[in-house]
């Protein structure tokens, strides 16, 4: 990328961009393509010898999903990038990549329902140990560590109660140790966070939510060193085959080139909506990282850039009863899972997205019964406000 092109939202358009000579494409092709033909015999086995750059077979590579992986590397200021069918794909790979029997993980304790499933089950069904800290405390992460500990996972900020992890204090607790660390950046995507500048090893994206910003494609994506990268596309995706497809990934690249316009429309929002719930008498605690009152506001304002992200969580002063009453009575907000599409979202992690956690579990993952969670979308935030205030005026 040229020197007068660095600015992130020049980068987000023309990184990894490729125009065809003949007929002159200016938009990158959806090569829709299983498999593609060698010349001769030779270059056929010089491919699969891995003497001679070039594609397959679309689960080892295809040339849009590389420009995606390719603008994505550049994005997060990673040295590579490999996409997958679904963020849990990118996760899984992360971990089977980095983890063998008898290893041992340390994570934060409030993630995504998702991947607590995926550490809490498969992962020790093959033999290797989590245990879960305060990821807001770095001196119990590292008191977590053992002889056998092999990654420290964390997202920042946490599902869905919105506590913040300091990136730079994670990254140099894993560098002392000896131990990657992955961090999930989907909350608040590259354009508001990059835990790679602050030292974090690996970074993983459900690029369903903010990358491609429609809520209308599955994808994952895994940002990191060359080397791992590589290992992970040679050892886990040719092998578990979480592939992304040539469609899904020529979306992606379209919605990443307005990536951010919508992130500023999104942190915008956000903040005012924020504002409005804090000051309700209806709502008895706001969890956003950009209201002062907000446990780890100085550490935001540190390692975020441009706003404070789309994700609200709120607590209602009539606990669960009150919650379903503003869930089923909201009009414009969209009673829904996920996130960063269009549209605002709202939804009831207890019973929805972190369901597979049981009382104790979310107990102690600071996941309250009456918790809500907002994906602040990119409508007019006067109206947002208003069918949010209708309906909690109404309990």
């Amino acid at each position: 990328m040229n020197e007068e092109k660095s600015h992130f939202e020049t980068r987000a358009i023309h990184a990894g961009e490729m125009h065809m000579a003949d007929p002159g494409s200016h938009v990158v092709p959806i090569y829709q393509t299983s498999t593609f033909v060698f010349e001769n015999t030779e270059q056929g086995a010089r491919r699969f010898a891995g003497e001679e750059p070039g594609y397959i077979y679309t689960r080892l590579g295809n040339p849009t999903v590389r420009v995606l992986e390719q603008k994505m590397a550049d994005l997060e200021n990673a040295e590579d990038a490999v996409a997958f069918g679904s963020g849990m794909g990118a996760i899984s790979a992360a971990f089977l990549q980095l983890l063998s029997a008898g290893d041992h993980v340390v994570s934060i304790k409030t993630i995504y329902g998702c991947t607590y499933a995926l550490l809490t089950g498969m992962m020790r069904r093959m033999g290797i140990d989590v245990t879960f800290v305060d990821g807001t405390d770095i001196e119990a992460i590292r008191s977590a560590i053992r002889p056998e500990t092999k990654v420290l996972y964390g997202e920042t900020p946490a599902n869905p109660n919105m506590a913040v992890l300091d990136l730079e204090a994670f990254a140099q607790l894993g560098r002392e140790s000896g131990i990657p660390t992955i961090i999930d950046n989907t909350f608040m995507s590259p354009a508001t966070q990059r835990p790679l500048d602050w030292g974090i090893d690996v970074v993983v994206h459900s690029a369903t939510k903010y990358l491609g910003g429609h809520g209308d494609l599955i994808a994952g994506i895994l940002v990191g060193s060359s080397d791992f990268v590589a290992e992970v596309k040679e050892d886990v995706l040719k092998d578990v085959g979480a592939v992304l497809g040539p469609f899904d990934a020529w979306l992606l690249i379209r919605g990443l080139k307005t990536l951010p316009l919508r992130i500023a429309r999104h942190n915008e929002n956000a903040m005012a909506v924020a504002e409005f719930l804090r000051d309700h008498p209806a709502v008895a605690e706001v969890h956003y990282p950009g209201l002062p009152s907000h446990p780890q506001y100085r550490l935001s304002q540190k390692q975020n850039h441009g706003g404070f992200g789309g994700m609200i969580s709120f607590e209602l002063s009539g606990g669960i009863e009150a919650g379903r009453k503003l869930l089923d009575s909201v009009d414009l907000c969209t009673l829904a899972v996920s996130l960063g599409a269009c549209d605002t979202l709202i939804q009831h992690p207890a019973s929805m997205t972190h369901s597979t956690m049981d009382e104790d579990q979310l107990r102690a993952s600071g996941i309250g019964p009456g918790l809500i969670r907002l994906s602040v979308g990119l409508e007019h935030r006067d109206d947002i406000i208003s069918d949010l205030k209708s309906s909690l005026d109404a309990l």
